[in-house]
Order: C-alpha cells, then structure tokens, then sequence
C-alpha cells in the first residue's frame, strides 16, 4: 500500500509537470524565434532603407554595409532589383537571379516574407525575412537577411534541460515527502497487520490503538483486541475446565483401582476375579487417557501457582495410596506437626510429586516395612 500510495503522488507530480512544462517550452522557443525574427526584420528595414537610392537610381550599390553587418551578426544579406536579380549577395557573386525564390517573388510585390529552412550543406535551421525596398510606395528591389537560428536553438536547449533538471528536483522532493506521508499513512495498517499475526500465533495480548491512527482504523483496532480478549477468556476457560477435570478424575480413578485390586486380593472365584482384572485394566487405561488430558492442558498453558495446604493434599495421597501398601504388607503413615502447611504451588503438581514419591517408596521398600 505505501508503494501505491508514493505512485499515486508521482504520477499526480509527472501529470502536473507535463501539463505546466511542456506548453512552457513550447511558448519559451516561439517566443524566442519570435524576438529573432522582430530583430532580423527590423535589421532588414534598416539595411532597405541604405540601398533604396541607389536601386531607385540605378545607381552603384555599396556592399560596405551588407558585408559591415555580415560580420557583426554572421547573417548572409542578399539585395536584388525588380528583375530579382542580386546586386549584392555577401555569400555569393552578384548578377544572379532570385526572381523564383517564394521570399524575393512576396517582397517584389510590396509584402514581407519570414520564414525558416533547413539547409542540408550547413546542417542547420536558417531563418530568412524578406522585405522590399521601396519608397513612396514604388518598388525598388528587394533585400533578404537569413541567419543561423543555432544560437537560438542552443538557448532553448538549455532552458528545456533546466526544466527536465527542475522536473527531476521535483519529483525526487515528492518521492521523499511522499514516502515519509505514505509511511506514516499506512504505519496504522501494519500495526493492525502485526497484531493479527500475532493473534493468529496464539498471542492473544491486547494491543493499544495507535492514537494517531484514523477512527476507524483505531475502532477497527480496538474491535480486534475485544476479540482477542474474547477468545482469550474462552480459551482459558476450556484449558481450565480440562485441567479441572482432569485432575479431579485422577484421584476418584485410582482410589477405584486401589479399592478393586484390594477387593480382588479377598475373592477365591476365578471368573470373578478375571472380571475384576477387565475392570482394573479399564480403569488403568482410563487413568491414562485422564492423565494425557491433563498434560495437555498443561502444555498448552502455564498455570500460575496458586496458595495450597500441603499437609492436606499429602494426607489425602496417603488415604489413597493405603490400599496399595495393603496389599504389598507394607505399613504407610502420615505424620505430621502442625495442622497445615501453605505453599505456593501450580495447581495439580503437589499431588503428581506425591503419587511418584509413594510409589517408588512403595516399590523399593520389602514387605513387612514401613513407609
């Protein structure tokens, strides 16, 4: 999403930069080959007015000034007579005939002519303006300067690549400010994303709504960890029940055994005794399947130790395990000072560290002793 957000704004800045830019240097380099050709005209007027006397009196034409101008401005000046034929040609000889050419033909009639070409033996774009010399509204001739428009077009190259430097500048400025605005947008998302991952692990913890987030954004947070709590609760509470439940058959299931298996020591009939064994091996496998739940629930949460009387809890394992130490003529006692003994403890460990201890006392202790 901050990758489509930083695309959005450049492709926003590129749009807006090519619609101000463009007709920019469009109207930068009419411009500038407007301003040329008002000069070369006006220069052309000028150097009409120096030979109008002498085309209009058939007089001697003086290339001093056509040649004077050649070499201040580099332009070619071309001077011809009502016949368009040249008197001066600073490029060229004299005598030849440009009665043909579309710009000598319009300035013969009284009109100007501008324009530009390109010539293929300079390689360049020339500029050309045509005007007649005349007075009292009698043609003359006709002069014609044409100049090199490479300066002109040097000095629009420049001015686009200072817009295409400022169009970079531009965009590299909104690149960096759109990425920071794009990443501060989208921050609220990703804490989202992050939470929901995290939720989707097992880690049910809330998470505080980022209070710059938008509201709905932070309502959507805050629905997510209401959920969670949610789930957490009922979590809890299914792990609880299990682990209650578990524990609470384990003692009931081998008191049962216990008593069975003393039963069975007293009977003399075989098929009673035989039932009872299928009754014992039930219950062992019941013990076993109670004992797996426990675990289980055990592993998937870590329950916190709860205040528990341990002299208590080992009175009632002893109550229990009587029977067992019956039957191996073992004599197990329960003594004690005092009348309780609190311990921090999880819930269902004390009794597992009891039923161990007694039975490997129970086991390695002869028969005939005691516990």
């Amino acid at each position: 999403m901050t990758r489509r957000l930083l695309l959005t704004y450049l492709s926003v800045t590129v749009f807006v930069l090519l619609l101000l830019e463009i007709p920019l240097a469009v109207f930068f380099r009419q411009r500038e080959m407007d301003r040329l050709s008002a000069d070369v005209e006006r220069d052309a007027a000028v150097l009409a007015t120096i030979y109008e006397d002498a085309l209009e009196h058939d007089a001697p034409v003086d290339p001093a000034p056509a040649a004077q101008y050649r070499r201040d401005t580099g332009a070619r000046v071309v001077v011809v007579d009502t016949a368009g034929i040249s008197v001066v040609d600073t490029d060229d000889t004299a005598d030849r005939d440009f009665s043909t050419r579309p710009e000598f033909a319009l300035a013969l009639t009284g009109s100007r002519a501008a324009g530009t070409r390109h010539s293929d033996t300079l390689d360049t774009d020339l500029l050309f303006v045509a005007v007649p010399v005349a007075s009292g509204g009698t043609v003359h001739g006709a002069l014609r300067l044409t100049v090199d428009t490479h300066e002109v077009t040097e000095r629009v190259r420049k001015f686009w690549l200072g817009l295409v430097a400022v169009a970079v500048v531009v965009l590299a400025a909104v690149a960096a400010i759109g990425w920071a605005l794009a990443r501060s947008v989208t921050r609220p998302i990703r804490q989202i994303q992050a939470t929901a991952s995290r939720f989707s692990g097992g880690d049910l913890t809330r998470t505080p709504p980022d209070p710059t987030a938008p509201p709905e954004l932070r309502d959507l947070a805050e629905a997510m960890n209401r959920m969670a709590e949610r789930l957490d609760g009922l979590i809890g509470e299914q792990r609880s029940f299990v682990a209650d439940a578990s524990h609470q058959l384990r003692t009931p299931l081998t008191a049962l055994r216990l008593r069975l298996e003393n039963l069975q020591s007293g009977l003399g009939d075989e098929s009673q005794i035989h039932e009872l064994d299928l009754a014992v091996d039930e219950i062992g496998r019941l013990t076993d399947l109670v004992g797996g739940l426990l675990q289980l629930a055990r592993a998937e949460q870590a329950l916190p130790p709860e205040p528990c009387d341990v002299l208590r809890l080992a009175r009632d394992r002893v109550d229990t395990w009587t029977a067992v130490a019956d039957l191996q003529d073992l004599h197990l006692e329960f003594v004690a000072v005092g009348e309780s003994a609190w311990a921090l403890a999880v819930p269902g460990g004390v009794e597992q560290i009891l039923d161990n201890l007694l039975d490997n006392a129970l086991t390695a202790t002869p028969s005939g002793g005691s516990v």
